[in-house]
């Protein structure tokens, strides 16, 4: 299907477009794979984030050049099967589209300390998981908020972060109006906004046909909604990072004259790699930086992301805090040896049994238990039957799991089993609960009878391909 005849009129005097290349490329139906490692899980020497590095050949994901501006960011040299490997269910990498990794750049042009900070993040668009997991990882030590206002994706999100394995990760669905009453609470806001989807084309040609100038415009208002409903929570001097998959000026540079207007800002400026194809751009009146990925000029999708700072005075009021229980000290003796770090950790009463926290986030989340629908927060490690912990799945892929529970090695053919919730063998392996590991990664538990083996991977989680 040829691209839109009005997208392309609309893109001739905007900076770095090149009608020729880019209709080549769209026209080519080049398909380009990337994945971000997940730098919790993945065994490897422990480098900076700067240190951009390929891994030893002998890891079992081939992962063949590194994405140049994530340092976790790798491409692949073909589009593998990702149901059928064990380790994308273990949550030892993320299938992310390479452009959108750049938020890293973002974050290390405003916070180059960012590692050992405790900022506060909300993800406003979150689903599927991509941009959550990444800003996890490079927030280790901070709190992020992980929204998405449409109830069947936010399932989707929440499965995302239980795989990636992070206490630090809160999952809620609400609307931007809903943030309102966390008056200058957040250091950051990523909006990666919904929009007419043009820079997926190459990725999704059936987008095509459903992309109109209408759509743009109904779209352009929409991120201006949002943005505005949520421009209260962020702190003075916070930073919003604005995104898109769009290369339409009026849902990119458009949107940042606006927020110019609106208010008080600073543009961010990247200093960009030479070489690196990613275009930078102005906006039409106030010259506010932003950057453009195209696919003709990187290894990528069509992409737009900006960030600017806050510089207008916020008040800060916080509502009354939610109610969280602590379990009693005869639940958390249950659960205690579960925990690597049970001493940073705090064990709170919930609906669906006890549930992980960082005893440093309990305030926050307490708050935010009172204000938000949330659907996950911290990691759920089970339910107590008469004095044992029956474990969740979520306890199994987190990264606050003790290295000593019994557990099972599988090989490959084995695990894809366990994983399409099938019967497998335990053979010497000791009676009771047992974790499932695949090259030393955890998939999940099973509990070992007298003469059966029961295999507890979540039903909605299972592998139906075969």
């Amino acid at each position: 299907m040829p691209l839109p005849a009005a997208l392309i009129r609309s893109l001739q005097n905007v900076n770095g477009f090149s009608q020729q290349a880019f209709e080549q490329v769209h026209a080519s139906a080049e398909q380009v794979t990337s994945v971000r490692i997940n730098p919790f899980k993945w065994k490897r020497e422990r480098l900076p984030l700067t240190t951009y590095h390929l891994p030893p050949t002998s890891y079992p994901l081939p992962l063949s050049s590194p994405v140049p501006w994530c340092a976790t960011g790798f491409y692949l040299p073909e589009r593998p099967s990702f149901t059928l490997d064990p380790l994308f269910h273990a949550g030892c990498y993320y299938v992310q589209e390479a452009s959108s990794m750049f938020l890293e750049q973002m974050i290390k042009t405003v916070y180059p300390y960012h590692a050992a900070a405790n900022y506060k993040v909300l993800d406003l668009c979150a689903a599927p998981g991509g941009k959550t997991t990444h800003l996890s990882a490079l927030f280790p030590e901070g709190l992020i908020v992980s929204n998405e206002v449409i109830k069947t994706r936010s399932g989707i999100l929440a499965e995302n972060a239980v795989k990636w394995g992070r206490e630090n990760i809160v999952v809620t669905s609400n609307d931007a109006g809903d943030f309102k009453r966390l008056q200058g609470y957040f250091d950051m806001i990523v909006v990666d906004a919904p929009c007419s989807g043009s820079g997926m084309f190459r990725k999704d040609p059936g987008a095509i046909g459903e992309w109109s100038l209408q759509n743009v415009n109904h779209c352009s208002k929409r991120q201006q909604r949002i943005i505005e409903d949520v421009w209260p929570t962020l702190k003075e001097n916070g930073i919003l990072v604005y995104a898109t998959c769009s290369y339409s000026v009026e849902e990119n540079e458009n949107i940042l004259d606006w927020i110019g207007k609106k208010h008080n800002v600073e543009s961010v400026r990247v200093n960009l790699q030479e070489g690196s194809g990613i275009v930078e751009t102005g906006s039409g009146e106030r010259g506010m930086y932003g950057y453009r990925f195209y696919p003709d000029k990187i290894k990528g999708e069509g992409f737009f992301i900006a960030g600017v700072r806050k510089k207008e005075t916020t008040g800060t009021s916080m509502p009354r805090p939610g109610k969280l229980t602590r379990a009693s000290d005869r639940e958390q003796k249950v659960i205690v040896p579960f925990l690597a770090v049970p001493e940073q950790l705090e064990c709170v009463r919930a609906k669906e049994g006890i549930v992980v926290l960082k005893k440093t986030d309990m305030e926050d989340l307490a708050m935010l238990f009172g204000v938000l629908y949330v659907k996950k927060m911290g990691v759920k490690a089970g339910k107590i039957i008469r004095d044992e912990l029956v474990p969740a799945h979520d306890l199994a892929l987190s990264t606050i799991i003790a290295s000593n529970p019994e557990a099972i090695e599988v090989q490959k053919e084995t695990a894809l089993d366990y994983l399409r919730k099938k019967d497998i063998a335990a053979g010497n392996a000791a009676r009771g609960w047992n974790l499932v590991r695949y090259m030393n990664y955890n998939l999940g538990w099973v509990k070992i009878l007298a003469n059966r083996v029961n295999n507890y991977y979540p039903q909605h989680f299972r592998i139906l391909k075969h």
